[in-house]
């Protein structure tokens, strides 16, 4: 038996779920996301440099503390597709995703047959042979996430084409990309972009596939959770890094702006 996919088994019943990105290539760094709540992680390979022993590593990780784990794969090609998936993962996010040729790519990648042509391998994946085979295989493509990704123009435009695709389970936007696509590169909350998002939800709505946000303000969650939305992406954990030691050392800094200025006018040496 393989675990379960506790983050399939979440949207099917539409439950909220919340995740967020993974760029810093560290088992720490996942395991410290799960121990603070999330209930998955993408792990970045695309925008990120990650060796395959360290994302081997990072999937074990979240394995450790119950969480989900997604790998974004560098490309929608099938040996990116099948490292990420022989690593253990438990999802792949393919990104920009234009067309119902590429979702069938990516489908056919995430999946041994009849399904798919995944590459077959008794790796940790498949508890190193451990298992039955041919029923590891049926459970395999049961409890394997495939997440397209909508990041360009063309994406948006042939959504109800992409969403035909057997095998397509979640569909998660890429505001950014889709700003550039558009003409307004990291306008990523111009109505423009909001629009096209708003499209891509609402064809996933009516085939009842989940759609998942990534917020860029808590208005946006508000408005994506009235629009019946239950799956999110709340960034990228190296920018809350970022902000959260800003946050801690901007006190300090006041600080000593205001005691120097006040030593200066003290005539204070």
């Amino acid at each position: 038996m393989i675990r379960p996919n506790k983050l399939k088994q979440a949207l099917a019943k539409q439950q909220a779920v919340f995740g967020i990105f993974c760029s810093t290539p560290s088992p720490m760094v996942v395991e410290m996301i799960g121990c603070a709540g999330f209930d998955f992680v993408i792990i970045d390979t695309e925008h990120a440099l990650v060796n395959p022993e360290t994302l081997e590593n990072m999937v074990r990780a979240a394995e450790v503390v119950g969480m989900t784990p997604l790998v974004r794969v560098s490309e929608n090609a099938p040996g990116p597709i099948l490292r990420a998936l022989d690593a253990g993962a438990q999802g792949v996010v393919v990104p920009r995703v234009r067309g119902a040729a590429e979702a069938e790519r990516a489908v056919r990648a995430s999946r041994y047959y009849p399904d798919g042509e995944r590459g077959m391998g008794t790796g940790r994946a498949a508890r190193f042979g451990g298992v039955n085979l041919p029923e590891y295989v049926k459970q395999a493509n049961a409890e394997t996430l495939v997440v397209v990704m909508i990041e360009d123009q063309a994406g948006v435009e042939d959504i109800d084409a992409i969403l035909q695709v057997p095998g397509v389970d979640l569909v998660l936007e890429g505001s950014a990309d889709l700003s550039q696509s558009l003409g307004i590169p990291w306008s990523t909350r111009h109505p423009r972009v909001r629009e096209a998002l708003y499209r891509v939800q609402a064809a996933a709505r009516a085939r009842g596939i989940p759609f998942c946000a990534i917020p860029r303000a808590m208005e946006d969650s508000v408005s994506w959770w009235e629009q019946g939305v239950r799956a999110f992406v709340a960034g990228d954990e190296r920018g809350v890094a970022f902000r959260a030691l800003q946050a801690q050392l901007r006190p300090y800094q006041q600080l000593s702006t205001e005691r120097t200025e006040r030593d200066v006018t003290e005539g204070v040496p």
